[in-house]
């Protein structure tokens, strides 16, 4: 017995008894968890891994997190703050790399992850690095400004649609069109959507399109794939061909997550193909479900308006101006006369009232005549000349006073501030007097004077 044999032959005999000693004891979720975890990190260990930087996080602890991948797979990764520090270079989404790591179990997740404990940059030129080049370039010029976005028309008759015809796209697309909307005629032009020189058939094919202007909307349109797939709707000359096309354009590029160019510049972005076939028709059944509603709504309008004027015509024929219309025409003259009368007492209230406004005015201009300012104005100088006259120093020399000075021009008026032989003047009502002093008498000694 060889030993293959013999390991089948041990499994039967486990499986039999087995079935004679019941089920073994179930793992719990942690512990397998732990048992894939010794297995990854025993059998495996460290690897050295290559690929491209996506949705890097690196949160407040420094700890960089991020996925690893190629055209066909992704993985986790993890790498540590204490060596992420060491990086002469920083980590950013779309770098390739190479990393030494140790493969390992998130046990929290159940998820398995690298840990790196080293990393090297491959090198620049990743396809997501060209295309995050190309979309800031593009955004700058303003090719995705959406003031310029055009709006679709409601009801289009003519779609171009610019796709492969070996995909299952223009199926898809021509089957929800003919369920919605079967009246629509569709334009397809064949182009290869991937490999080398698909842009630029993509890009002729939008340039004829517009350039013909048979068609209502033009939707470009591909199934799913890899970014690698989709890169020719992520190139610049299929990006400016829709932006100059002066037809309304949708973009229906790959699955819902993925996203190109393409997008950013078509007037519309549509998830899917198969999207895009609905955003561009609106159902008919729901259009005759809605004209039906719009039908039964009216039908009812009109009626309640008719009835309404069928009893405004009653209440017309029942009123008392038709049946009896000279009574009317009375009632109609007796308001003319008291709108007359309103009239004509309004106007003479408006009259008098303008002649007392007239007569205000005309007395207030007299009270303001100038001749009459111009009297009291010199009334009143003269009242003032007087007040001033009677407090002239020349008045009080008038009346037998007079002023004193010494020799300097000052005033005197205390006689101890004048000594015996000093020469003062002395100035009357008419004249003044230069005189010597012989003798000084004090305030007391004023009651006579004695010449001696």
């Amino acid at each position: 017995m060889n030993e293959r044999e013999l390991d089948l032959w041990q499994t039967e005999v486990a499986r039999q008894n087995a079935a004679v000693e019941g089920p073994p004891e179930p793992w719990t979720v942690s512990g397998l968890t732990k048992k894939i975890r010794f297995l990854l990190e025993g059998n495996i260990g460290e690897v050295w891994v290559i690929g491209e930087v996506s949705n890097l996080r690196i949160p407040s602890s420094g700890h960089c997190y991020f996925t690893l991948k190629d055209e066909t797979a992704v993985i986790n990764a993890v790498f540590f703050r204490t060596e992420a520090e060491k990086l002469d270079f920083p980590l950013k989404d779309g770098l390739s790399i190479v990393v030494r790591a140790f493969l390992t179990v998130y046990e929290s997740r159940g998820q398995y992850q690298l840990r790196v404990v080293e990393a090297r940059k491959k090198g620049a030129g990743s396809l997501l690095e060209k295309f995050e080049e190309l979309k800031r370039k593009l955004a700058q010029e303003g090719l995705f400004d959406l003031s310029r976005k055009k709006k679709l028309p409601l009801f289009p008759e003519k779609i171009g649609i610019v796709t492969s015809l070996k995909g299952a796209v223009i199926q898809d697309f021509s089957r929800i069109l003919q369920r919605r909307a079967p009246g629509i005629t569709i334009y397809i032009r064949d182009v290869r959507v991937q490999g080398n020189g698909a842009a630029q058939e993509i890009a002729k094919a939008i340039e004829e399109f517009g350039e013909l202007g048979l068609v209502d909307i033009l939707v470009v349109a591909r199934g799913g794939g890899s970014l690698e797939d989709l890169w020719a709707f992520n190139e610049e000359i299929v990006a400016r061909a829709l932006f100059r096309c002066p037809i309304p354009t949708v973009s229906a590029v790959g699955h819902e997550t993925d996203f190109t160019i393409a997008d950013l510049v078509a007037d519309v972005r549509a998830p899917t193909p198969s999207a895009a076939a609905e955003i561009v028709s609106r159902d008919w059944e729901e259009w005759r479900q809605e004209l039906e509603h719009l039908e039964l709504r009216m039908h009812r309008f009109s009626l309640q308006y008719l009835e309404i004027w069928k009893e405004r015509l009653e209440k017309i024929k029942k009123s008392s101006s038709l049946a009896e219309p000279s009574r009317y025409v009375g009632l109609l003259r007796q308001n003319a006369d008291m709108l007359e009368q309103a009239l004509e007492k309004a106007v003479s209230l408006a009259l008098e009232r303008a002649r007392t406004k007239y007569t205000e005015l005309e007395l207030r201009l007299k009270s303001f005549n100038p001749q009459l300012v111009l009297e009291r104005v010199r009334e009143e100088l003269k009242l003032w000349a007087a007040r001033l006259a009677s407090v002239s120093p020349q008045v009080v020399l008038d009346r037998g006073y007079s002023m004193t000075f010494d020799r300097q021009g000052r005033v005197l008026k205390e006689a101890e501030k004048v000594s015996r032989g000093e020469q003062i003047v002395v100035v009357l009502s008419k004249g003044s007097l230069w005189a010597a002093v012989e003798k000084t008498q004090q305030e007391k000694e004023r009651s006579s004077f004695e010449w001696k």
